[in-house]
């Protein structure tokens, strides 16, 4: 795929959402790490129905470690692997007190070294929270970026550094989320909606549908 194409892909995108914005709810850097961190393996739609009644009980650091692990247990057990994200978030917001004064930290770095924190978790937050070029590359934008060859790649990291070196820069900093929305909502994994698709004669995917 040429640079002539890749830009008018993400033309396309960004002029069908000018200003995309991640599905789970927030309303601070710490939430949205919490979140994302809940979210692995599961939906959006449920971190944020567990999250709307974990939020007012429990977001910041020291209410979260105060809360504990069997009190955080009880608004997270719908959400899968439920018991270790529940250690996981509460070490990590002991961390984030111990190391950080509380806050998040706006690198990739110190945030990967938090427990249940991988790539993956840190480059959402990177991205969403602190507004830095940086591409999560979950199930959706692995599929969508080898599918329609924006930037194939055998696996994330591969996939990640490529998007990072092919997407034209003035879309680099949304480009994780209408990658994501596209994956989630048309460039679906079994049958790909390519019908009431907007980069449909742009995406080099052979086995095109009609639906």
């Amino acid at each position: 795929m040429n640079k002539e194409k890749r830009t008018e892909i993400f033309t396309r995108l960004r002029n069908e959402n000018p200003a995309p914005e991640t599905e789970l709810e927030y309303s601070s850097p710490y939430e949205l790490l919490v979140a994302v961190a809940l979210s692995a393996q599961a939906t959006d739609v449920s971190v944020n129905k567990a999250t709307r009644k974990l939020f007012p009980v429990a977001n910041t650091p020291e209410q979260m470690v105060a809360l504990g692990e069997e009190g955080l247990k009880e608004y997270i057990k719908t959400i899968g692997l439920f018991n270790s994200k529940a250690k996981n978030v509460v070490e990590m917001s002991r961390l984030l007190l111990e190391r950080h004064g509380g806050e998040v930290p706006e690198t990739r770095d110190e945030l990967v070294a938090l427990p249940g924190v991988g790539r993956k978790t840190a480059n959402v937050v990177l991205n969403t929270a602190f507004r830095q070029i940086a591409m999560a590359v979950d199930t959706h934008i692995f599929r969508v970026s080898n599918r329609t060859k924006i930037a194939p790649g055998k696996n994330v990291d591969e996939v990640e550094a490529r998007l990072i070196r092919l997407v034209p820069k003035e879309f680099l900093m949304d480009a994780h989320h209408w990658l994501i929305l596209h994956g989630r909502y048309v460039c679906v994994a079994r049958k790909p909606k390519c019908g009431s698709c907007i980069i449909e004669d742009l995406c080099e995917f052979r086995q095109k549908t009609s639906d």
